[in-house]
């Protein structure tokens, strides 16, 4: 009678499928974790970690850590950004501190003062690296 499976299958779409808000004129200070995306119009000030997207509106703000699979800014960043896919920036944003990222777009009119490295780079470099560490140990001894 009952499909469990088609019912843990559901579970799962619709927690991934939630969107959480941080309202405009709200101020959140601590750590969130979920799966689902969030939309902050208001003010985090802590660490926010998640498997969706993080949307920060135009009026909205972030001073700590954010680890997420895709962003779009609108609004003000600061702290640590680690953006496993795609971060867009808005031409209406304001982003410094450290920014780790898959893909990167950026409006003209933002302004981005943060050190970035994008993950694609890092791991050829890292190959790289290492094949020529490689290398070298084969013609030294």
């Amino acid at each position: 009678m009952f499909n469990s499976k088609a019912s843990k299958e559901e579970t799962k779409k619709s927690r991934t499928m939630e969107r959480n808000v941080i309202a405009k004129n709200s101020t959140f200070v601590g750590e969130i974790t979920s799966d689902g995306d969030f939309r902050i119009d208001g003010v985090l000030e802590g660490t926010l970690k998640t498997k969706g997207r993080v949307i920060i509106g135009v009026e909205g703000f972030i001073k700590g850590i954010v680890e997420a699979t895709n962003a779009d800014i609108e609004g003000k960043f600061s702290g640590e950004l680690s953006v496993a896919n795609t971060l867009t920036i808005k031409a209406t944003a304001n982003i410094s501190g450290d920014v780790i990222v898959g893909k990167l777009s950026i409006e003209p009119g933002a302004t981005f003062n943060a050190t970035c490295a994008m993950k694609g780079t890092l791991k050829e470099l890292n190959k790289k690296s290492d094949e020529t560490k490689k290398r070298s140990e084969k013609t030294g001894s």
